[in-house]
């Protein structure tokens, strides 16, 4: 990290949190874009109202927003380069393999020989078993429980408190509902709510 300081990109709710990792992690949050104009401070944070690719150009950014398409969106006309921020009190296996743009929250745990693309949301007192695999732009909400050797394709949300059985895939784009129980393969761009989840809904045109 350039000189502990880091850039982030989005100044909403889900900003704040990204503010107190690094915090958490002693780095300095030089400043914060967002596209809303009447913003001009997150907390002691400084926000711009326009992307500067030429600001700090040697500080690595994350994107500070929740919203999964939201989030690829932005990634395209970034110029910075991105990093990980990982929570102290969260616990990764030493043998996770993360690409970039990553956000591990307080108390989440990653086990062995997962597999986390770029851009993901892993929040506060989830927990991802061994040998999964999630793709860019997934985000795991808090308290979702993902068992081993589960397969979650891009942008996917999973909500908070759901639970994943072994050996399930999971189609990119699709959301499932908080308190879900996943007991089978579910399709791309599906809605799924309930105990057991059941497909309420195909977003694809959403």
């Amino acid at each position: 990290m350039h000189n502990n300081k880091i850039l982030l990109y989005g100044a909403s709710g889900h900003a704040k949190v990204i503010c107190s990792i690094c915090e958490s992690l002693n780095l300095l949050v030089q400043i914060i874009f967002d596209d809303n104009s009447k913003m001009k401070k997150l907390h002691q944070y400084i926000v711009k109202d326009q992307y500067d690719d030429c600001f700090e150009r040697n500080t690595p950014l994350i994107i500070s927003i929740g919203n999964n398409k939201v989030r690829k969106k932005i990634s395209s006309k970034i110029a910075h380069k991105f990093t990980n921020l990982i929570h102290p009190s969260s616990v990764v296996d030493i043998n996770v393999n993360f690409g970039v743009g990553n956000v591990i929250f307080q108390n989440a745990t990653i086990q062995r020989d997962t597999l986390i693309g770029n851009h993901c949301i892993i929040n506060t007192n989830s927990s991802v078993d061994h040998d999964c695999i999630l793709n860019d732009f997934v985000h795991i909400s808090p308290s979702a429980t993902l068992c081993g050797n589960i397969r979650v394709g891009e942008g996917t949300h999973i909500g908070a408190g759901a639970t994943i059985i072994p050996n399930i895939k999971i189609g990119k784009w699709c959301v499932v509902g908080a308190g879900a129980v996943i007991t089978e393969d579910i399709p791309d761009y599906s809605l799924v709510v309930g105990v057991p989840g059941r497909v309420i809904k195909n977003t694809y045109n959403d």
